[in-house]
């Protein structure tokens, strides 16, 4: 007998099931497709620091939350899995090659509001720390706390995590439809089997739309596109995240490099462009001039489930007496999974939540 049906396995929905199989819940999980191969393994695994005892925006709070327990949570799954899902700190650094040098003056504040530390980096200390940046740098500053995680591996992970608590993987079992009466859904259906349930979450990334469509509500998850390129190079060139702006540079203990992102509204065209491979490679060679002799890899694409502000749906679906979302985290969906699992663990087994749902309401942008 299946307490919960979560819809969609991606990091989203197996750290939900890891969650509610804890607390000592049936869960059967149905993806459409491979586990956690969509927008969760596409991604480069930043992890932004957080301080709950000070964040005040919403989006502050989720990620703060999340870097409470993402090492918990990466001892926990090391232990009970043998996996090491590559979780470390390593510290990023933000930075802009022209403008004024006092043009992130905004973001040190915010973080420093927050209790997050943050140092400003005037450039010659910042080339004391990176020495291969480009020299063109005029304003900079690092967060000793973010940490990275290697994508695959913490998916994994989680699914081995799921499979030992007792959670049924369904792979391959896209669902087609809801068997709803009297305000509550009854039943998942897949092309082959239905699967009756209490309760049910759709987690189902960049297709939740579509998802919901099929109960007659409308929730506004859009596809956006994200390409990456993945170099490798020997020694590593910088040992820190470096952002700027949404691209990035993300090393890797084994010598590789992430670079990416870009941010493209294609709808669910997953293939990779030239334009935007040449566009990261340049950006990449720019930041860091050694990197032209880089090897180049390999590059692939990704779906992330973007929402109206850029907030995640959570919590429980009005119009459905035992329906939840847990959609829309947009690029924030790995790093923020550890919160949200939570969380809608905590709302779905009528437990007070850690934080307060109301500004990640499911039905605060109706279509």
């Amino acid at each position: 007998m299946t307490d919960v049906v979560v819809v969609g396995g991606g990091v989203i929905g197996l750290s939900l099931a890891y969650e509610l199989a804890g607390q000592g819940v049936a869960v059967t999980v149905f993806e459409q497709g491979a586990f956690g191969r969509e927008a969760s393994w596409a991604g480069a695994g930043i992890l932004a620091p957080g301080n709950p005892a000070q964040a005040s925006a919403p989006q502050a709070k989720l990620r703060a939350e999340s870097h409470r327990l993402w090492p918990q949570l990466s001892a926990e799954l090391f232990e009970r899995t043998g996996i090491d899902n590559g979780f470390r700190n390593c510290g990023g650094i933000e930075v802009r090659t022209d403008g004024a040098a006092e043009q992130l003056q905004e973001d040190i504040i915010v973080w420093r509001n927050e209790g997050v530390e943050v140092e400003e980096l005037m450039p010659t200390q910042l080339f004391e720390v990176e020495p291969a940046l480009n020299r063109s740098i005029v304003a900079a500053y690092r967060l000793p706390e973010l940490s990275q995680v290697r994508n695959p591996r913490h998916l994994k992970a989680l699914i081995a995590g799921c499979a030992a608590r007792g959670v049924k993987l369904l792979p391959g079992k896209p669902v087609v439809g809801f068997d709803v009466e009297d305000g509550k859904v009854l039943a998942v259906r897949t092309p082959d089997e239905t699967c009756r349930a209490g309760q049910f979450c759709v987690a189902g990334g960049a297709w939740t739309k579509q998802l919901m469509a099929d109960l007659g509500i409308g929730v506004p998850v859009e596809p956006i596109r994200g390409q990456i390129v993945l170099l490798s190079a020997q020694p590593l060139p910088i040992r820190h995240v470096i952002e700027f702006g949404s691209r990035y540079l993300v090393p890797r203990p084994d010598g590789r490099i992430l670079v990416g992102s870009t941010e493209e509204r294609v709808g669910f065209e997953k293939q990779n462009t030239a334009g935007a491979m040449a566009g990261l490679i340049e950006f990449a060679t720019d930041l860091v001039p050694s990197l032209s002799a880089a090897k180049y890899e390999r590059a692939w694409s990704g779906l992330r489930p973007g929402s109206v502000d850029d907030l995640p749906y959570l919590g429980r679906v009005p119009e459905m007496k035992n329906l939840f979302l847990a959609s829309g985290h947009f690029r924030s969906g790995l790093q923020r999974s550890p919160a949200t699992a939570l969380l809608v663990r905590q709302v779905m087994l009528g437990q007070e939540t850690s934080i307060s749902l109301d500004a990640f309401a499911c039905d605060r942008h109706r279509l």
